[in-house]
């Protein structure tokens, strides 16, 4: 991953149990709906390969990690088969020491001060703040407050609606996933509804860019 890349479109489709035979047109249409980067979680049956062949897919369009890493195990999976960069739902110290010794970027998942500071100091990237819809953009706020030099990536909760939000209170990059990758859209080959829903974070994002809206 290109980190100074990724803050231009500072946007993670997250991608969780789909199939093999949905990594093509899926990478087609986010493409075409102007995403940068994805992660496909490692709970996912067949992860591996499904991150290696939405690498071959993508062409360099897109820039693909791997998420729900909890372990070396799987961090070395994700890597043999090309994922750029490593998030997890929360601070698994030995897969940050890796990354960080390594140079491949890391999101590790925290939720109070207190865990968001020690993702931070192993070396996060950004700190994953999740699920931050919990509390909401006022919580990334009121965090920012007193750490105001860590970098935050919310997610879970976030809507085209709120994007402008989420930047405003000092976020640095959002994701999204089931709520864009519906159950029902992928059973019925509906890529045009998952491609037309990302365009409205991408125009979001790119709205509030252009107002300088974004704090952090």
């Amino acid at each position: 991953m290109d980190v100074a890349a990724f803050r231009k479109l500072p946007i993670i489709g997250i991608l969780r149990g789909i199939e093999e035979e949905q990594i093509e047109p899926l990478c087609n249409e986010m493409i075409s709906a102007g995403l940068k980067t994805i992660e496909i979680t490692m709970n996912t049956k067949g992860a591996a390969a499904l991150i290696k062949k939405a690498v071959k897919v993508s062409s360099g369009r897109l820039t693909v990690g791997a998420g729900t890493v909890l372990d070396k195990k799987s961090l070395k999976e994700a890597l043999d088969a090309g994922a750029t960069f490593i998030v997890t739902p929360v601070l698994i110290n030995d897969v940050v020491d890796y990354c960080v010794k390594h140079k491949i970027p890391v999101f590790p998942g925290a939720l109070t001060p207190t865990e968001i500071y020690a993702a931070w100091l192993a070396g996060a990237t950004m700190v994953k703040v999740f699920p931050v819809k919990v509390f909401g953009p006022s919580y990334i706020k009121e965090v920012r407050g007193p750490l105001d030099k860590i970098e935050l990536l919310a997610c879970a909760g976030v809507t085209p609606e709120n994007l402008v939000e989420y930047f405003a209170a000092g976020a640095s990059a959002v994701t999204f996933g089931a709520s864009v990758f519906r159950k029902e859209w992928l059973e019925k080959k509906d890529y045009k509804s998952i491609g037309d829903l990302i365009k409205k974070y991408v125009s979001s994002f790119k709205e509030v860019a252009g107002n300088g809206k974004i704090s952090g």
